[in-house]
This record gives C-alpha cells, structure tokens and sequence, in this order.
C-alpha cells in the first residue's frame, strides 16, 4: 500500500533548490501536521524550561538541590540552592531564546538537557528521571531539525 499525503500538504521539493545565500522557509500552514508538530514542541520548550527555572527560586515543584550530584556541589561555588539559582537563569533564558528563535535555542536546551543527564548518572538513584531528561533531549533536537524548516536563520550581514 502506497503512502499519499493528504490534498493539503504539500510534499517538500528536493529538486528545487534555494537562492544563493538564502536559505528556504517553509510557511506556517496550521493544517500541516509538521507545523503543528514544531508548534507543540516550540511551546514546550518554551514553557518547560521558564517554568522549572522559575521554580529553581522558589522551590515548590521540588527541592532542586537534591538532585545536584555530590561531585557538581563540591566545584560549584556557595551551596547547593546558590547553584540553583544559577541553573534556574540559564533555563528561563534558555527558554525565551527557544520562543524567539528555536532554530538556535532548540540546540542550547538539548546541551543543557545532556548535562543535566550526566549529572543525574553521575548521582545515583536518579536514572529513571536521567532517562526521562535523555528522551527530553532527543525531542529538543527534533524541534531544532523542524526549527531548520520553519525558522529562518539569522541574517549575518546585509546584501
């Protein structure tokens, strides 16, 4: 049995290429499964990491330092909560990058998603939620691949 794509969506075109330092753009059609797919995951990877980060202050979610590995708490400076108050801006900023340009802030939750694995195998007892944060990561470099369709890149200087 054949695959036919449903009348409204388009199927990409490999043989069209680009112009010349350009780089193609598919539209936002809300009909499209793929747009809605990059869609989902750009708001979750907006929400999530503004969210836990925001949490990182206040603790309320969970108490956040009981899940810094020993070895981390011990290079880090101040105390375990002082660490957390770090990781919860970095998430939070992490986040709004992803809501403004997921094509780039897709990438920098996946990296910070893999150290958060580390340090959760590193620290035992925590590899059920270091399996959970791996599969996290491996959908944040999904939205980065759909981001590379929908997103446009940066423009590095004018022409």
């Amino acid at each position: 049995m054949a695959f036919t794509a449903p009348e409204h969506v388009t199927p990409a075109r490999h043989d069209a290429a680009p112009a010349k330092g350009s780089a193609a753009v598919a539209a936002a059609d809300w009909r499209d499964p793929r747009y809605q797919a990059f869609s989902l995951m750009r708001l979750t990877f907006t929400v999530a990491p503004i969210a836990f980060g925001l949490d990182k202050f206040v603790n309320v979610l969970v108490d956040w330092p009981d899940y810094l590995a020993p070895w981390i708490n011990d290079i880090a400076p101040g105390s375990g909560q002082d660490f957390m108050y770090l990781v919860g801006a970095i998430e939070i900023l992490a986040g709004i990058i992803v809501a403004l340009k997921p094509r780039y802030g897709a990438y920098i939750v996946a990296a910070w998603l893999a150290g958060i694995v580390i340090n959760l195998l590193t620290y035992s007892g925590f590899y059920d939620i270091a399996l959970r944060d791996f599969g996290l990561m491996l959908a944040a470099l999904a939205l980065a691949r759909l981001a590379a369709v929908y997103d446009p890149p940066l423009r590095r200087g004018r022409s």
